[in-house]
This record gives C-alpha cells, sequence and structure tokens, in this order.
C-alpha cells in the first residue's frame, strides 16, 4: 500500500511527527520497527541505535557489556553510538530503558547477534525467494543455519523520507527459508561458511522497479547528466527553494479555492477540484518514491554494504543506467555515512530468443555494457552470469550461481581473500594485428579456457571447443562474425577472412548471446563487451 504523507500535513507538527513515527507522544522509549527479536548488528564499526521518547528523557541502551546513555531532544528524537564490538555468535539480550520512568518495563530483544550485514535490494530476481529457485526443495530442506538472519522490508512508496519501517528479524531454518530472497541466501551461506561469522540479510526488493525510485535526492543532484531529474525531484520537496516555491504558488491557489468551494457547498454544488500540492506522483515508479519508505528509515543502521540485482526495468538504456548507477550509489553513501562501503552488482543475464545478427546490440546489450562501466565506482563489482539466464524466463531459476558470484566479490574485495579470483575475464584492451584483433582481459586467473555451464555443476573445460558469439568489423561498420582463438593467459585473437582490417570486436553483444563460453580456468564467465562506440 502507498504510505500517503501529503493528508497529514495541515495538522500541525506535533501531530504530523506523531504520525510519521508511529508513537505516542507520551510513551516510554521505542526503538525503530525493525529493531527486533533474531537482530544482527554489525561488527567491528560503531553501531547506532536511535528512537523516539518523552522530550528530555533519560534512555539507556545496554549490549553484551555496553552501556550508552543519553537524553532525548526537543522533540523526543534520541541517539546513541555502540563501540565497535567483534563478530559473537551467541546470542545476547538487547535492552532499551527509561531512566527518567525506572517503573516503566524496559525494551528486551533476544537472541541479537554480531556479525555483517547486507542490504539485498533490486527488483524482481533479486526479490525472487528461494521456494522458487531450481532444487528448492532440498535447498529448504538444508537451510538450517542459525547465524543466519533475514529481515523483509515491506513494499511502499513515500512522497518525503520516512523515519520508520516495521519488520522482523528470522532466523534461517526450513521453516523460514523459503521466504528469503534467495539470491541473497546463497550470498549469506558462502559468505559465512568461509568466514563463520553471523549474517544479516535486510531483504528490501520489488519486483518490476526501475532504479530511479530506489536513488534519494541527492544522489540525482550528484550528478551532472541527471540534472533534468534533478530538478524535477527538488520542485517536489519543501526543503529546497524551487520546493518551496512551487508549496507556496499551491498554498496560494488553496487560499483562493476554499472560499469558493465554501460557496458552492452552501448552494448545495459540488466545488471545483482542490489544487493539488507538489508531488512526484504516486506507484512505485517515480524518482526516490521507494528509498523514501524503504531505504531511508534503514539509515544509519550499521551495515558492511549491499548487493544489488536490478536493470531488467531499464533495460532499454545505456551511458544513461551508468548515471542513474552513480546516483544510486553515490546517494546511498552518502547519506549512511559509512565512506565508501561495497556494492556489488549483478549484471543481467541471458534472456530471450537469441539472435544471429552478429551485430548484436538489441535488447540488455547496452545496459550490460552500462552495468560493466559502473565498475568504475570505487569499491564496486559485478556478478556475470551470462551463461546461467533462461531464453523464456526473465527469473532464473539458478540463483545459487548468483549468490556464489557476489559472494566471491565480498569475498576477494572485502575480506581480503587475496589469492581469490573472484571476477570472470573483463576487457582491458585491444590492438589490431597483422589482419586481426587481440584482446586482452583482466582477471584471468590461471588462465583463459573455452567452458560449458550445465545447470548447478560447476564449468568444464571443453578442450576441443571453438570460441563463439566474437564478432568483428571493418571501416565499414558491417559485423561479421568471427574467429577467434585463446593466445597466452590473457589475450584472445579474433579474425575473420571477410574483414581483412579489422578495427573494432563485440562478444556476446546481444540480448541472449546463446553459446558464449570464455571463462577463466577457475569457472567463471567473461563479460560481454565491444570496443567500438558506434
Amino acid at each position: 500500500m502507498r504510505t500517503q504523507i501529503r493528508s497529514i500535513r495541515f495538522f500541525g507538527l506535533a501531530a504530523a511527527a506523531s504520525m510519521l513515527l508511529g508513537y505516542d507522544a507520551a510513551a516510554a522509549p521505542r526503538l525503530p520497527g525493525f529493531f527486533t527479536d533474531n537482530m544482527v548488528l554489525q561488527r567491528d564499526r560503531e553501531v547506532p541505535v536511535w528512537g523516539w521518547s518523552d522530550a528530555g528523557e533519560a534512555v539507556e541502551v545496554a549490549f553484551a557489556g555496553q552501556i550508552a546513555e543519553t537524553l532525548a531532544d526537543a522533540s523526543g528524537a534520541w541517539r546513541v553510538v555502540l563501540p565497535p564490538m567483534p563478530a559473537n555468535a551467541v546470542g545476547n539480550q538487547f535492552s532499551v530503558s527509561s531512566k527518567s520512568q525506572p517503573q516503566v518495563a524496559p525494551i528486551a530483544l533476544t537472541n541479537v547477534l554480531v556479525g555483517d550485514v547486507w542490504i539485498c535490494s533490486g527488483q524482481s530476481n533479486m526479490e525472487l525467494t528461494l521456494g522458487r529457485v531450481k532444487d528448492a526443495k532440498e535447498e529448504i530442506a538444508a537451510a538450517d543455519y542459525p547465524l543466519i538472519r533475514h529481515m523483509k522490508v515491506q513494499k511502499a512508496t513515500a512522497d518525503l523520507p520516512l523515519a520508520d519501517l516495521k519488520s522482523a528479524w528470522q532466523t534461517s531454518t526450513p521453516a523460514t527459508a523459503g521466504g528469503f530472497t534467495a539470491v541473497g541466501y546463497f550470498f549469506a551461506r558462502h559468505l559465512h561458511q568461509e568466514l563463520g561469522v553471523p549474517i544479516g540479510l535486510i531483504g528490501s526488493n520489488w519486483g518490476g522497479t526501475k532504479i530511479e525510485p530506489w536513488t534519494p535526492p541527492e544522489g540525482f543532484r550528484g550528478v551532472p547528466e541527471l540534472a533534468a531529474i534533478a530538478a524535477v525531484v527538488d520542485a517536489a520537496l519543501p526543503a529546497t527553494e524551487a520546493g518551496r516555491m512551487a508549496y507556496k504558488k499551491a498554498i496560494g491557489e488553496m487560499r483562493e479555492w476554499i472560499p469558493l468551494a465554501e460557496a458552492n457547498v452552501e448552494k448545495g454544488q459540488n466545488p471545483p477540484p482542490m489544487p493539488e500540492l507538489p508531488s512526484l506522483g504516486s506507484g512505485n515508479k517515480e524518482p526516490t518514491l521507494i528509498y523514501n519508505a524503504m531505504i531511508h528509515p534503514l539509515i544509519p543502521f550499521a551495515i558492511r554494504g549491499a548487493i544489488w540485482y536490478q536493470g531488467e526495468s531499464n533495460g532499454s538504456e545505456g551511458v544513461s543506467y551508468y548515471h542513474k548507477k552513480q546516483a544510486l550509489i553515490g546517494g546511498w553513501r552518502k547519506l549512511w555515512g559509512q565512506g565508501d562501503f561495497p556494492f556489488y552488482f549483478v549484471q543481467l543475464a541471458n534472456f530471450g530468443k537469441p539472435t544471429d545478427d552478429p551485430a548484436g546490440g538489441d535488447g540488455y546489450s547496452y545496459v550490460r555494457e552500462a552495468q560493466r562501466q559502473s565498475l568504475a565506482i570505487r569499491n564496486t563489482g559485478m556478478a556475470v552470469i551470462i551463461d546461467i539466464g533462461e531464453a523464456g524466463n526473465i527469473h532464473p531459476a539458478n540463483k545459487q550461481d548468483v549468490g556464489l558470484r557476489l559472494a566471491l566479490w565480498a569475498l576477494g574485495n572485502e575480506y581480503g581473500r587475496t589469492n581469490l579470483v573472484f571476477s570472470g575475464p573483463l576487457l582491458k584492451s585491444s590492438s589490431v594485428e597483422q589482419g586481426a584483433i587481440r584482446v586482452t582481459f583482466e582477471y584471468t586467473g590461471s588462465g583463459l579456457i573455452v567452458g560449458t555451464k550445465n545447470g548447478l555443476e560447476p564449468v568444464a573445460e571443453d578442450p576441443t571447443g571453438v570460441l563463439k558469439r566474437f564478432a568483428i568489423a571493418g571501416e565499414d561498420r558491417q559485423w561479421h562474425w568471427a574467429d577467434a582463438r585463446i593466445d597466452g593467459t590473457n589475450s584472445v585473437i579474433v579474425f575473420s577472412p571477410s574483414v581483412p582490417a579489422p578495427v573494432a570486436v563485440r562478444y556476446a553483444f546481444s540480448h541472449n548471446p546463446e553459446g558464449c563460453n570464455l571463462y577463466n580456468r577457475e569457472g567463471l564467465p567473461a563479460s560481454p563487451f565491444r570496443t567500438d562506440d558506434w
């Protein structure tokens, strides 16, 4: 259900605050609605704890031998910071009490752990639950991981940032895990098995959504290429000059409307249409609206990082999606205030009817390129899944490999496993050599191979196989399917008798590049790419 804020704006600040925050102004201290039993707190960094109470009330927070005290401000808001704590797999009690009202029973949360917390966001392929994956019955039966916890954020939108949301943390068991985000679960399972620490997942995701509604205003403002979107957003926010002007105009029209409406009602007639306050619209498509309701209330909850699977709903875009990823990641990082926390995302899978056109450029090809470009954003990583999609299913059932490939990025990039190959081959450079093009890759691990991938089985080398889905073009920009062979540990030679003087090469650059088969020996697929900008 869409959360409506506009209807409370004339009730006065106190009433509005009470409705927004959902608490009784005379109540004892209250925590955000997602602080519950079975919660996971972030290890090794400061842990903000906040809530609301009576103005001036003395509040004490206690957890695992740590005690923090503060006074609520004039609005009733309070916040403390617990010092960094090591991982703890033994559940402890977390309590909040009022020192001003000792007769009031404290809040007491049980079985709270300390580990690593990851946001799991995006659209339907992140929302898809464990109960819908390949071998779901067996996976659910084996999901007895008491140190993996999951919290699902309910779908909502809001015109302005909300202060709170309600949810509950669940422990992973065969009775509960079927409703977890599948990608997040497999990501967490691999991390937990490798690191031995509790893993908390916050599933804030919504099928069919674009990237724009997940992005805060600060994100759009920080990317010059998105100035037009930022202007539209700012015009609906009373905290900006443009928004104040728009609100004043609307309020003036409202004042003029009231006597006209009263006069019509006295005559037994319908009043004229009521002027509307500035708004970005309704639904889950408009910029910032999902962020306001499903991400902002989580801030500043301490996290390790975020994983993101989205792009299908922006699938017709190119470089604009890269700019929007800059806005999303930059906006979240700025508002969370935890620096450039890791942000790992999934490149879109192969999907739809394969094409025989060597030029490609159809469907998801350009948005995949924008996703690859997004690796230029600091501390990001990309799980390539061009080999595990399904032509007739936009929700491929193999989420095990998606979670694993995201976890490899985390282990290699965030957790310091320096000997781990965590990415498939990525385009590094290309050069023309005697009627052919040499393509050089990074992240080749122990070498390039022609590979095959069948279901959940590991990638196998095909020593007699040939590379597929390479195309080459000359100055005439006419594309032809090309031969390709691995040369050394990190390069491929691409050539075609139809193109004696090549200038550009493409690999797997189509909606469904069926049969693309370049991997490193560690079993991770090469990302689609092109060397031209035509």
